[in-house]
């Protein structure tokens, strides 16, 4: 396994919430590298930033929006001269309109698509520009059940979230020879935030905590895939609580 003490370098996450992206950006920053966190809110994940510094830990905030072609570009580019070259980069961005397909519309469906997906090329494609020469680096890809079967009224999620796999599978096929890992993770289940428990709180009555996927417990699953040795890459994982059916 390699080493805790990654050395110079940085991690970039472009999609940082209060849940996933919030204990993203605290794990790799705990492991040793300058993290830049990234979403469309440049408030909130200043806020986000703000609340992950700490014992010196390097963690800067940029407002970005994932379906900018330039704005992505200039992400990445700011990343490098900021805090180091990148030797981690997640994608962690989605949209998630929920609706019959009777009733979803085409700005809904497009949306959805351009965040999932569209914004994962963008996103994989700057990163892996910078990456890939130097022969090393990890690329990483947030999916859900939805990557793998659509469901009813999740039309416009799997479709994203099915192509965003897609681009995983072809950008390992490419990459990984040169060096770069590129993996997928299939997130099966509910996460547990206190944002999803004030806005469903009967979902999470009566079960117990366990029962739901912990920030912190996804977050280090990321970290061990960007630690796997060259000799035992894992392309694709898959995370769900014991009480998940599948």
């Amino acid at each position: 396994m390699a080493s805790e003490a990654t050395g110079n370098g940085s991690a970039v996450v472009l999609g940082v919430g209060p849940g996933l992206g919030a204990a993203l950006v605290g794990r790799f920053a705990a492991g040793g590298l300058a993290v830049a966190a990234a979403a469309r809110r440049a408030a909130e994940v200043e806020s986000i930033a703000g609340a992950c510094r700490a014992d010196g830990r390097r963690i800067q905030a940029y407002g970005v929006d994932a379906r900018d072609e330039d704005a992505v570009a200039g992400l990445l580019e700011r990343v490098e001269a900021d805090l180091g070259p990148i030797r981690l980069a997640v994608y962690n961005a989605a949209s998630f309109p929920r609706a019959s397909i009777l009733d979803l519309t085409a700005e809904q469906y497009r949306g959805a698509w351009e965040t999932c997906c569209f914004g994962g090329f963008l996103f994989g494609r700057e990163a892996a520009k910078r990456v890939a020469p130097r022969g090393a680096g990890t690329i990483l890809f947030t999916g859900a059940t939805a990557s793998l079967r659509g469901g009813a009224q999740f039309a416009a999620f799997a479709s994203g979230k099915f192509a965003l796999r897609a681009l995983a599978q072809s950008m390992a096929r490419e990459l990984q020879p040169k060096g770069l890992h590129i993996a997928h993770v299939v997130i099966d289940g509910g996460i547990d935030t206190a944002r999803g428990r004030a806005a469903y709180p009967e979902r999470f009555k009566d079960r117990p905590k366990d029962a739901f996927l912990a920030p912190e417990a996804i977050a280090e699953a990321y970290w061990q895939l960007h630690q796997q040795p060259k000799s035992a890459w894992s392309h694709e994982i898959d995370l769900r609580p014991w009480v998940e059916k599948f």
